[in-house]
């Protein structure tokens, strides 16, 4: 089973919720299972860069099913996923990514968040996520 289109407004308005309680416009998208774009919404204010960061964001995070910033932390010099941010028509390897998954852990898609620092993006897609 994939997000829902019903669900996945119920995970935007919880993380619009979470980036108004922060006082942060944020760009919102969330995808399916096969990375397909379900929902996506601009606050009023949020960063026109931020809408194609938020997309990539949702899509980095169900195309290896973690969190962008676990990503992150495997994509440094040195690291075993060194460069990956250059494969798949590009990747985002910073935190506000987040997989998500239905009652039973099955990943059933993911949501993105990019407008604020890396710490808000996340906690508003955690915002989001936790809706679930």
């Amino acid at each position: 089973m994939s997000i829902t289109l019903e669900q996945a407004e119920k995970l935007s308005e919880a993380a619009k919720a979470k980036a108004k309680a922060i006082n942060v416009p944020m760009n919102i998208a969330i995808v399916d299972e096969g990375a397909n774009l379900v929902s996506f919404h601009r606050m009023d204010n949020a960063w026109l860069g931020s809408v194609d960061i938020s997309i990539k964001k949702a899509k980095t995070a169900r195309f290896f099913d973690m969190n962008t910033g676990e990503i992150g932390k495997l994509s440094q010099p040195g690291g075993p996923l060194y460069n990956i941010e250059h494969s798949n028509g590009g990747l985002i390897t910073f935190p506000g990514g987040v997989v998500l998954k239905d009652g039973s852990g099955k990943i059933i898609g993911a949501i993105g968040v990019s407008g604020g620092s890396v710490e808000q993006d996340h906690e508003v897609a955690s915002a989001g996520a936790e809706v679930l």
